[in-house]
């Protein structure tokens, strides 16, 4: 499995594509559709209607580059929000991958302390 950077900003489409589109229609949806610079250092991640492959988008110095990742079996579980675009973090998008449901995951709870002065 390959590890991106934590540097890198991840934006989710979060409708579903046809994944036929190669890297110039995606760079192009990623332009139109989601208002964003292809050529900016991020990864778009990209799901089809069935949840079963994911494709990712970046530009790498010298060019594009597309990967594609199909599972045997299940789903990977894609955020459900009303935006149409996510931002992430590479880790989240790892968890994702993963087969980690982000939007299930519930913090624990952070106490706030005052200090006596």
């Amino acid at each position: 499995m390959f590890k991106l950077g934590a540097d890198l900003q991840v934006y989710l489409n979060r409708e579903p594509i046809d994944l036929r589109a190669g890297i110039n229609s995606l760079a192009v949806l990623v332009q139109e559709t989601m208002a964003l610079d292809p050529f900016a250092p991020a990864v778009f991640a990209f799901c089809n209607r069935r949840r079963d492959r994911v494709k990712l988008l970046f530009f790498d110095r010298s060019g594009f580059v597309l990967i594609l990742r199909r599972l045997t079996e299940g789903k990977f579980r894609w955020p459900r929000r009303e935006v149409l675009v996510v931002t992430l973090t590479t880790e989240q998008l790892h968890w994702i991958l993963d087969g980690i449901d982000i939007g299930a995951m519930i913090r624990h709870p952070v106490r706030q302390y005052q200090i006596a002065g």
